[in-house]
């Protein structure tokens, strides 16, 4: 909205010629979601309070946990909030990969909102149904996928990062690939969010490293030199990664360790979701293997200890996700915290150093 507004006044003015570039605008986008989620997040979690919007705590988790119960929670709001204000406001509305990705990103939320508000409404620590859940997810990222699809075309070949020859056509399985991607992300960080901050600084990190993909996707002479594929207007894509990355921060402002308040599913599933989209447009599918790495090892140690469970009843890890592990193991809570985001940003560097590896 603003763009177009103050971009229409270059032909007037010089100074207004600047808003054309994305380069730019991604730096508005993330302070002006940082200003909307620092300076409305006190409102919002007394008003959570209220509400009497409190987290209910797992009967089976860490004890420590225990004290975390009535937590103000369903913070997310916050969160998608302040990146649909800012991605409104700074990116060119013409452009379908802005439309798709805030389609799916507020259609995951609605889940999560509705998952948040039965475990509430409940007190009860299960919401939706698992099967269920995964259900809207999908119709959720197919609906996104379809009105893309639909009004633009899209290339349905499969890149491989490390290999530039290697593009296989996929053909209409792309986008059950792409559900895979997109889904699989969602619920991912939603099972990563289990500590204070643990999961939103993460978040931050992959957001600014697909800042970095979207701007490079876009640009034809940038995908020529690099070897990689070029989506024409997914340059876009950026500033909703700035508008997700200042937005994370912050969330991080309230959520960092002791948290005044949990982003809920109707955050997490939100921005998982939010993070797989951009991959699948900005044809960096799998390198979020490498840059959501941290993500995958958590939903992986659940996948794991449950298999091996049903199989021999014995468990992999003292309890899952993966950071419970730790704390089983006496790891004090700020310090899996810090020491998970190390990780996360070794990732992000080698991720990004995938962009030269072909």
């Amino acid at each position: 909205m603003l763009y177009h507004l103050l971009y229409s006044l270059h032909d007037s003015s010089i100074v207004f010629n600047v808003f054309r570039y994305i380069t730019f605008r991604v730096g508005l986008a993330a302070v002006s979601a940082f200003l909307v989620s620092v300076l409305a997040g006190p409102w919002l979690i007394e008003k959570l309070k209220v509400w009497r919007a409190g987290q209910v705590i797992r009967d089976d988790g860490p004890e420590t946990h225990l004290q975390k119960a009535g937590t103000p929670t369903m913070g997310g709001i916050l969160i998608v909030a302040a990146v649909a204000f800012a991605t409104l406001a700074w990116s060119d509305l013409r452009n379908i990969y802005i439309w798709t990705v805030l389609i799916i990103t507020l259609g995951l939320a609605a889940i999560g909102f509705w998952d948040d508000y039965l475990k509430i409404i409940r007190q009860n620590s299960k919401g939706v149904s698992p099967r269920r859940k995964i259900l809207f997810q999908v119709l959720v990222a197919l609906f996104g996928l379809a009105f893309m699809l639909y009004l633009n075309g899209y290339d349905l070949r499969l890149s491989v990062p490390f290999f530039k020859e290697v593009t296989p056509q996929l053909g209409l399985f792309y986008i059950l690939f792409a559900l895979l991607v997109i889904v699989g992300s969602s619920n991912a960080v939603n099972l990563t969010d289990g500590l204070d901050g643990l999961a939103i600084g993460p978040v931050a990190i992959v957001a600014a490293t697909y800042a970095l993909f979207a701007y490079i996707a876009g640009r034809s002479d940038y995908t020529s030199y690099l070897n990689l594929t070029y989506v024409p207007g997914s340059g876009e894509l950026a500033i909703f990664c700035g508008a997700l990355f200042g937005a994370a921060l912050g969330f991080l402002w309230f959520n960092t360790y002791p948290a005044q308040v949990f982003m809920g599913d109707v955050g997490a599933l939100a921005l998982g979701g939010a993070i797989g989209v951009v991959a699948v447009v900005t044809k960096h599918e799998l390198v979020l293997i490498i840059v959501g790495g941290l993500f995958v090892a958590e939903a992986l140690s659940v996948i794991v200890q449950v298999f091996w469970y049903k199989r021999t009843h014995r468990r992999v890890f003292l309890m899952a996700p993966l950071h419970h592990h730790f704390e089983k193991k006496g790891w004090a809570e700020p310090k899996i915290i810090v020491r998970f985001w190390i990780v996360q940003i070794i990732l992000a560097l080698v991720a990004i150093s995938t962009l030269k590896l072909r």
